[in-house]
């Protein structure tokens, strides 16, 4: 692992600065709304503009790229994501900022886009799976190393903005600077959502719930934390937990996922994560046991997105799984990009207490919906290998996690 990581560093570490500018403002716009006396609804909507920026970024962004180039593409959004960050706390309104986030959302996902290509074209047959794993844990490292930035100044103020742009700007000197080549690009048509509900049912439906689920905890954990008067310190470890839940239960699921029929371990899990999130509805009034909610939700929510794609792939040809990728992101941004906005009706229906119970409720939809599909049909003979894999990835790391299950099989079958 030391030599694959020795050649593409600059990558990852660029990757990881723009995790970190990124959470950061994700959770910064979330205090500093409750701060500008922002609704939870006019909240939901700021933070569901950034999912759908990023659903559409990551359909626009290969074409821009075949024109241009990954460097002018990669430049171009980068100093645009910049600008933004800089321009929240100058217009201080929440149609100003969803406007903002879509934009962001949309810059985002066409710099992962490239990023993702990069690292993709910079690994080999023996170093994909190793690679896709560093890259699964520097986005984490980033993620949660931004919410320890939320403490080292006032919320109200213009530094945080400031700080988060600059981190932005940094990161994309590593990428620009390395010696890596840009690599060809080339997209494959994505399968049609019909196609992918024929295939796997319970892979449609687990993507599209999950894609709620994610887009609560990444954008309203902040407004939740907000609107229950948790302090600055304690909402940033509140969304750092749901995050680093993933990094101590990734690879245990990804173990288990090639030894046991999937649909149990996609049963199990999202029992788990209704059960956490149950937790958050009865003690929300206890910080500890929010951290522990926190913990399992994103503990079991982000392995499941890669369990629901390694079981959706165990009904498909290796020859499919390309034109599969693009399907899979586009149900789960679909689900994202709701996800904010029902949060925030349920919060405003019965309380805080509705955030929680939004997600357990997706979670008992989930574990319902796989025992059902258990009784439909057996489970595959064969099943392909589990790729760890966030669940805001672009349909290029997707494709990237489809080469590598393939050729791991490939692999399996020639032993």
């Amino acid at each position: 692992m030391i030599k694959t990581f020795s050649g593409i560093w600059p990558l990852l570490l660029g990757m990881m600065l723009l995790q970190v500018g990124n959470g950061l403002q994700g959770t910064l716009l979330g205090v500093r709304g409750s701060i500008e006396g922002f609704s939870t609804t006019q909240m939901s909507w700021v933070m569901s503009g950034y999912f759908a920026g990023f659903l559409f970024g990551s359909r626009m962004a290969p074409g821009m790229i075949r024109r241009v180039g990954h460097v002018r593409v990669f430049a171009a959004l980068g100093s645009m994501i910049s600008a933004v960050l800089i321009l929240y706390p100058i217009f201080l309104d929440p149609w100003v900022w969803m406007a903002g986030r879509i934009l962001i959302g949309f810059c985002f996902s066409g710099v992962y886009v490239t990023a993702e290509s990069w690292l993709n074209n910079s690994s080999s047959n023996e170093t994909r799976g190793q690679t896709l794993s560093l890259y699964m844990i520097v986005q984490m490292v980033g993620i949660v190393s931004a919410q320890g930035l939320m403490v080292v100044a006032d919320p109200s103020g213009f530094i945080l903005f400031a700080f988060s742009s600059v981190l932005v700007s940094i990161a994309f000197a590593p990428i620009l600077l390395s010696v890596t080549p840009a690599p060809a690009f080339e997209s494959t048509k994505p399968m049609s959502l019909r196609q992918i509900m024929h295939v796997s049912p319970l892979g449609t439906v687990g993507m599209f719930l999950l894609g709620g689920v994610f887009s609560a905890q990444f954008g309203m954990s902040a407004v939740y934390g907000a609107e229950i008067g948790l302090s600055t310190g304690e909402i940033s470890g509140f969304v750092a937990m749901f995050f680093i839940g993933p990094m101590v239960f990734q690879y245990p699921l990804g173990f288990l996922s090639d030894r046991f029929d999937r649909r149990i371990l996609i049963l199990a899990a999202s029992a788990i994560t209704a059960g956490g999130a149950v937790i958050g509805v009865m003690f929300g009034n206890n910080f500890n046991m929010l951290l522990v909610s926190a913990f399992l939700i994103g503990g079991m929510t982000n392995p499941l997105y890669s369990l629901v794609l390694a079981h959706t792939n165990d009904f498909l040809k290796h020859e499919d799984m390309a034109s599969a990728a693009g399907g899979m992101v586009f149900i789960n941004g679909l689900g994202a990009i709701g996800g904010p906005m029902l949060a925030a009706w349920a919060m405003g229906a019965i309380g805080p207490q509705g955030y929680f119970l939004f997600i357990a409720i997706l979670m008992i939809m989930l574990v319902g919906y796989a025992a059902y599909r258990m009784t439909q049909r057996a489970a595959p003979d064969e099943t392909e290998s589990y790729a760890p894999l966030m669940p805001a990835s672009t349909p290029v790391a997707v494709e990237w996690a489809q080469e590598y299950a393939i050729e791991t099989a490939h692999e399996n079958a020639n032993m």
